[in-house]
This record gives C-alpha cells, structure tokens and sequence, in this order.
C-alpha cells in the first residue's frame, strides 16, 4: 500500500471478532486465560489490543519491525537509554529538547552514563567523538529548536562502521516528511503528541526499530519499566494518525507562506527554516525530506522583546507543544528549553530572541494578518532598533 493508504488501513486497522472500523478502547486490565500460557493477552501492561493496533501502525508507516507505545515521549526516550549501562558512552546532538538534555544531565549522568555533545552535521566531529566505550550516537533532524538538518544516511554509516547504534527523534518531521529506518538507522522515536497525534489531546511516545533483536530489547523493557500508552491514549493517537498526510499537506503549505512573510519582515533578523533556500542545511533537507516540516524558528532583532510579540496574537496561540492543528507559539528560553542553563542556551545558539513557531492548518491570510498584528506592536514599542536597521530589509 502507497503511505496514504496505510493509514487508513496499516496495522491492525479494523476489529476481527466484530469488524468494527475504529480498533475499540479495550480497558481491561486483565484477560481471561483459558489456559494457561496460550492467551495472545495476559494484563495490560504487557499487551492490550488497543496499544498493539497503535504500535503495529506506526511500524509499519516508518518501515520498521516492531514498534513500541509509551506514556510520554519522555517516557519514550528513558526506556530506550535504558537498554545501557553505567559507562556506556554516547555522541549527542548539541541541539535537543530541553527535555532530553534534562533527562541526560539530570537522571542518566547520575546512573554513570558519559554523553559528548556535538553538531552533528559535522561528521567529522562525530567520527572524532566516538570512543571504545561509545554505544549509541542520539540526535534531532530537524533540531529542536533551531531547525539544523543532519545527513541522516551519512551518520547511520559512522554508526554501522564503529558497530553501534543509531537513535533518531523524529518528532518534527513525522513519517510523512521523512523516514530514517529507511536510511539506514536503527531506532526512531517520537513525541506523538505532536504532529501524529496532531489534536492537542493525547500525551504519547512512539520507538519503532528496524532489527527484531533490538525490538524485543524495547519491548522487554517496556513491560518491565511500564510507561505504557493506556487504551484511550492509544485510541486517541491512532484516530490521529488516519488524518495525517492531509494535516500534513496544509501544515507544509501554510509554512512555505509564513516563511515568505517572515523573510520580508524588517524586524526578523534570522529565520531557521530548512525550505529557506539561503540555509546551508538545504541541500541535504531537499534530499531527505518529503518537504520541509511546518517549525519555524526566528530571532527578533536586538533590544526588541519577544514576550511583547507573542503575548500580542489571537490567532496563534502561546502554548507549548507542536504540531497541532492550531499554530502554536513559544518562547525557548523561557518555555520548552527554560531547563538549559542559560550559557549553555546562548552557546548552542538559542537567544533570548528566539521564537519557535508551530504553522498550524488555519487560513493563511488570518495566520498572516496576526503576524502582522504582533509586529505591529512590536513597531510601536520599540527603543532599542534604530529606524535605519529597522527598515535593511525593506
């Protein structure tokens, strides 16, 4: 089946005993066994009908074996590094979720895991930080938040060559924009909260890997530890997925026209967006995305506050998450990678300055006509820009 198909009819996409199209809310939290040992479920934790279908799903859409529901893609994450040990050492991406890094500085470095963190589109400097006790190489493509595309292919092969494993977050493209199983990696995940979710009403993690071996590693832990996707989240997040090449479609169009604007606006200095064909990360995003994702990243001009500007919008609303149906705002600094220490953030490039935007599905002019409306405030409050610099991109 063609990618559209399958999400409609992927995985376990119907219910055999009654042929129910929508795979039902099993909220049992046992199962009757007839006999002992020959039941497919026992108790929840380990195997529910309504996970399974969720999981067999997404699987199948990333071209993987198996595929793996949690609580969280936090929850996600933590089972996944869970399969190291104390000394184990990992290559990580230098531009994360504040919530990864605060998992690793905070909960793995204690458990005697080392972690080098570099830029990983400078293959170089991960060759050079891979060392005997190296066991994974972990990142984003695109970053969060600064939207930096790493050569999927080209690190999947570092990995293989040095016999360790490749771990992937997905979250931003989801598999409609791209597919890193299918380039070579070993493990994806997601924060299906976001863009496979897509609703703002489901908290929910996703791993899928390629090799059985590895799977039946996730899936042994992932009973053991149990941060477990319960049956309505499963439910909720599979509904998602059905919808998501055309949620998708209107993201990535809707995204295209904000950029246009944005690049036109005097008061942006720097925008972060892999379509921009002005990124040195374009080449590689136009040859492994299937489009160019709907974040957006910009950085306000110095002196001018970017509290002022989101506070300012009614039709994009200031949350934290992405995406959703709705464009969603934020500030990093202050909200989703407020847990990185400031010198750290500013290192890394992220500017108090830095506004993360979500393009949701609305229409493009009101999305437009509400840009215009924050900066438009922003123009009349103004103290620190000179009207010289404010009008250079005119």
């Amino acid at each position: 089946m063609e990618f559209d198909t399958k999400l409609i009819h992927g995985g376990i996409s119907e219910d055999k005993t009654t042929g129910a199209v929508s795979v039902p809310i099993y909220m049992a939290s046992t199962f009757h066994q007839q006999k002992i040992g020959e039941n497919k479920y026992e108790y929840s934790r380990s195997g529910n009908p309504t996970r399974e279908a969720v999981e067999k799903l997404i699987a199948e859409l990333e071209g993987g074996t198996a595929g793996f529901a949690f609580a969280s893609g936090s929850a996600a994450i933590d089972t996944v590094f869970s399969m190291f040990s104390a000394g184990d050492h990992f290559v990580i991406g230098n531009d994360v979720y504040g919530g990864t890094f605060r998992l690793i500085d905070a909960v793995l470095k204690r458990f005697g895991m080392t972690f080098t963190v570099v830029d990983t589109r400078d293959l170089a400097a991960v060759q050079a930080a891979i060392t005997p006790e190296t066991k994974a190489i972990y990142l984003e493509t695109p970053t969060n938040p600064l939207l930096r595309v790493t050569d999927i292919a080209a690190v999947a092969k570092i990995a293989k060559a040095h016999h360790i494993l490749s771990i992937i977050d997905n979250t931003f493209s989801s598999p409609y924009v791209q597919r890193p199983l299918e380039q070579g990696v070993d493990i994806v995940l997601h924060s299906a909260s976001k863009y496979l979710g897509g609703h703002s009403d489901v908290i929910a993690g996703l791993v899928v890997t390629k090799d059985e071996a590895l799977g039946e590693k996730i899936g042994y832990l992932q009973n053991a530890i149990g941060g477990i996707l319960a049956p309505q989240e499963s439910w909720l997040l599979q509904r998602g997925i059905k919808t998501l090449s055309l949620r998708m479609r209107a993201h990535l169009a809707n995204a295209e026209a904000v950029f246009d604007y944005l690049a036109n606006q005097p008061l942006v200095s720097k925008i972060y967006y892999p379509g921009d064909p002005d990124n040195p990360d374009y080449e590689v995003a136009k040859k492994q995305m299937h489009g160019f994702g709907a974040m957006i990243s910009f950085e306000l001009q110095d002196g001018l506050d970017p509290k002022q500007f989101v506070e300012q919008l009614h039709v994009i609303t200031l949350a934290e998450s992405l995406g959703a149906l709705e464009s969603l705002i934020e500030i990093p600094a202050l909200m989703t990678h407020g847990s990185i220490p400031r010198d750290i953030r500013l290192k890394n490039g992220i500017k108090d300055e830095l506004i993360r935007l979500s393009v949701g599905v609305e229409d493009q002019k009101d999305l437009l006509a509400d840009l215009a409306r924050g900066f438009n405030q922003l123009k009349g409050s103004q103290k620190n820009v000179s009207d010289s610099k404010i009008h250079s991109k005119a």
